[in-house]
């Protein structure tokens, strides 16, 4: 009898050990790992790099607390900055916490506008956590149920539609930031044209409101760039980080500048394990391994690879409503509910998820070669041919 709580549907699964983009379970089966314990483990498992990194920290110092300065965090604050253009970090230990701070932000922000009940634009199908801000602002109902009443200060509005975001901002003058995800996740790997992004930043320019980008999922390479609001050649006021930014060492990131930038002062937001020695090195070893082994290009290489392996292998199979992403976070949307092909690809011995009922989710990590990507296609598309009657 388990005494963990209920809160999980979790797989008959357990694994043991990893190398790579692959998992071996308690009797030593190679499972090909195509989700990366949802966009964390950029690096695969086991990197050696990462961890003899992680030992010697390890050995050395692994917490001391925010009372005193932390040098792994300020090495890695400035490193988040160059690669992003941002001008200041705030480290926490996970998404949810990185984007609850991300709305401290905003209200504090309203607050010293004079505007103390300032509301946040929030888009259908986000997810931005658990906590109760979070939730409040994420667009899933089903998350939502239950824990009423949530905090107020959210107006939400569908993805991608620039005309309803217009629509909002002739509508209610306590408007103070736009928070959306360039590429949805959770919400189905639904990808914001750039476009849109650029409209986005002219008009938060014009009414002086922040622009705020969860990178959570997006972030750290996965789409072939270092962030995914890149590709749009844009700089957000709000960035946030976690999943991939410590390879599987808990981290978060709030990242700001311009009018984002100053916000909080001392007292106004803390953490008594942000930013920690091991979970900073993590960080910055993270960055460094992507960087020195090329795996920027490589994601996007083999995310384009996988594009076309999954274009050509279910072409016109009727029920494939499309195939959509960036890198290596890529979406195949069917026209049916398709939970099951989970319990079917881990028979396969492969990795994935399903998300919004429909869409099968994939995030391999960073590091997977084109053997690999060939060998996701060649186990996964036969399941959705079969699954769909083909």
């Amino acid at each position: 009898m388990s005494h963990l709580m209920n809160t999980y549907a979790r797989l008959p699964v357990a694994f043991t050990h990893g190398k790579g983009a692959w998992l071996y379970d308690e009797q030593g089966n190679a499972y090909l790992d195509a989700l990366a314990g949802i966009a964390v483990n950029g690096l695969g498992h086991a990197h050696p790099k990462f961890v003899a990194a992680l030992a010697e920290q390890a050995g050395r110092l692994i917490h001391t607390s925010n009372i005193y300065r932390v040098l792994e965090q300020e090495r890695l604050a400035e490193r988040l900055c160059a690669l992003s253009g941002m001008s200041e970090v705030f480290f926490a230990n996970s998404g949810t916490e990185a984007n609850e701070g991300a709305l401290k932000l905003v209200r504090l922000f309203g607050h010293q506008q004079g505007e103390p009940a300032a509301q946040t634009l929030v888009m259908e199908r986000a997810w931005h956590g658990r906590s109760l801000a979070t939730l409040a602002a994420t667009g899933s109902e089903k998350a939502r149920k239950g824990f009423d009443p949530l905090p107020s200060g959210f107006i939400r509005v569908p993805h991608n539609d620039l005309a309803a975001i217009e629509r909002a901002a002739a509508a209610d003058s306590r408007i103070r930031a736009i928070w959306l995800e360039v590429l949805q996740g959770e919400g189905g790997i639904q990808v914001a044209d750039l476009d849109y992004l650029r409209a986005l930043r002219r008009l938060c320019d014009e009414r002086g409101w922040l622009l705020m980008i969860d990178e959570v999922q997006s972030g750290i390479a996965r789409t072939g760039k270092w962030f995914g609001y890149q590709w749009a050649d844009i700089a957000p006021d709000v960035i946030t980080l976690a999943k991939g930014l410590g390879s599987g060492v808990p981290i978060g990131a709030v990242l700001a500048r311009g009018r984002a930038a100053g916000v909080f002062g001392p007292g106004t937001h803390g953490s008594t394990f942000g930013g920690g020695p091991l979970a900073c090195r993590a960080g910055l070893e993270t960055l460094r391994i992507i960087e020195e082994e090329g795996l920027l290009a490589n994601a996007a290489a083999q995310g384009e690879r996988l594009r076309a392996g999954f274009a050509s292998a279910l072409s016109g199979v009727a029920g494939v409503v499309s195939i959509r992403g960036r890198g290596l976070m890529l979406g195949i949307e069917l026209d049916r509910p398709c939970g099951e092909l989970v319990k079917q690809a881990l028979e396969a011995k492969l990795l994935i998820n399903v998300t919004q009922d429909k869409v099968i989710r994939l995030l391999p990590p960073l590091v997977i070669g084109t053997g690999e990507a060939d060998e996701i296609v060649a186990r996964l598309a036969p399941l959705v041919r079969r699954f769909l009657g083909e």
